[in-house]
């Protein structure tokens, strides 16, 4: 498997994990679960799910990067792995929470990302 598709699928996994830690405890709010936790016992939840993203994020950095002999810069990378977050973020948005929709503001924010990415990559005649 090539390092490229390696970091994109790391990254992906890594958001994932990042999106639960940072989210989830409000789905399980809106579920019932976890309503009368208090606040420490939330965050070493999300710390826990943390770590595990921690697990695909830094072998996904130190694959891609082109300093190790990866394919990306640090700039690529950092622009990608935006992206990435972003649209497993919207997935999951639209699965586990119900209330959210797509707006149109939000595909035009998805379409300046794209964008974002496809500048980071060009080449700059170095």
């Amino acid at each position: 498997m090539s390092p490229k598709l390696i970091t994109v699928i790391l990254l992906v996994i890594s958001n994932v994990f990042m999106t639960f830690a940072w989210y989830g405890h409000l789905r399980l709010q809106q579920a019932g679960v976890g309503r009368d936790w208090p606040l420490f016992a939330v965050i070493l939840l999300s710390w826990g799910i943390a770590l595990l993203e921690y697990c695909f994020m830094v072998p996904a950095n130190r694959v891609g990067f082109t300093g190790n002999g990866g394919p990306f810069s640090l700039m690529q990378l950092k622009v990608l792995q935006e992206v990435i977050t972003l649209t497993v973020f919207t997935v999951i948005a639209m699965v586990c929470f119900q209330g959210e929709h797509l707006r149109w503001n939000h595909l035009a924010a998805f379409l300046c990302l794209v964008a974002a990415v496809w500048f980071v990559f060009l080449p700059t005649g170095k």
